[in-house]
């Protein structure tokens, strides 16, 4: 319609700008935006499935990061509580049960090792060792009688893993480190084995 504006007593009618008719939204265009949107959504998880896969593929052909395995030196016992090829059974024992240790390293003179004791070795001799007039003439015997002179060792660079699988294959329960001069720097055991796996994480033991 006009639009009707009076100024002064003057009336001006102005005609109506002609109006564009949209036609009503049918339910065909309601179904057409909904179905855009659901093309749109499908290629966006498209698009997001398939850099997934893409990151998964470039970290598969990626090697694994590797952490520094646990070595001798991190969890030997030093210094170490050894004695000389010859001491006698009594010396052997009595330090064991001071120290409350079972395996005691044998040096020569030289400080070089020659042997290890263990208290099955001296386990024999208990009744004489503990007796308590005076010891039985066995009490002095010097250790290279019962000592075990094959001994397997180790360096302080040795992994945990590789003592671990020496300590099962050869059925023995510790095993001295060396340096490179074959002078005795410390000793790993069961229970430092043991221990390092209450206290550290297993990755760290075993990469």
């Amino acid at each position: 319609m006009p639009i009707i504006r009076t100024v002064g007593g003057i009336v001006e009618i102005h005609p109506a700008l002609p109006v564009s008719h949209r036609p009503p939204a049918t339910q065909a265009d309601a179904d057409r935006r909904r179905d855009r949107a659901k093309d749109e959504e499908r290629q966006d998880a498209e698009h997001a499935a398939y850099l997934a896969r893409q990151a998964y593929q470039q970290q598969a052909h990626q090697p694994p990061a590797s952490k520094p395995a646990l070595l001798a030196q991190d969890i030997m016992t030093s210094p170490v509580t050894s004695l000389p090829s010859d001491s006698t059974l009594l010396e052997a024992w009595t330090m064991m049960q001071h120290k409350g240790i079972h395996h005691l390293p044998v040096t020569s003179v030289h400080g070089t090792l020659v042997g290890m004791v263990s208290n099955h070795e001296l386990l024999p001799y208990a009744h004489e060792l503990e007796s308590v007039d005076s010891p039985g003439s066995p009490a002095k015997h010097t250790l290279t009688r019962v000592m075990n002179n094959r001994v397997m060792s180790a360096t302080p660079t040795t992994e945990i893993r590789e003592i671990a699988q020496v300590m099962l294959d050869e059925q023995v329960n510790a095993i001295p480190i060396l340096d490179g001069s074959r002078h005795l720097v410390g000793i790993v055991t069961t229970s430092d084995i043991l221990r390092a796996i209450v206290h550290r994480n297993s990755l760290e033991l075993w990469t």
